[in-house]
């Protein structure tokens, strides 16, 4: 079995691929709408200095999540 972290856990310049969304309802959708599905690339670009919210980069986009929403998506780094 992979071994899987939340996206939260990226460092910044650190690159993972999403391996599963833990978020439901209408959250989970606007991830999928953001490109965020399974087998994306994301990248993380920059923290906040208080740490919330991030950006990362996601298909060419740069998208700022809060770390609430980041640590429902599952990565393999």
């Amino acid at each position: 079995m992979e071994n899987l972290n939340t996206l939260t856990d990226l460092k910044i310049g650190q690159t993972a691929n999403v391996s599963r969304l833990l978020s439901k309802g209408s959250m989970r959708r606007r991830l999928q709408d953001l490109g965020v599905i399974e087998g994306t690339e994301v990248e993380c670009l920059h923290k906040s200095p208080s740490g919330d919210p991030i950006a990362y980069l996601i298909r060419g986009a740069a998208i700022a999540l809060r770390s609430e929403d980041s640590s429902n998506i599952l990565v393999s780094i």
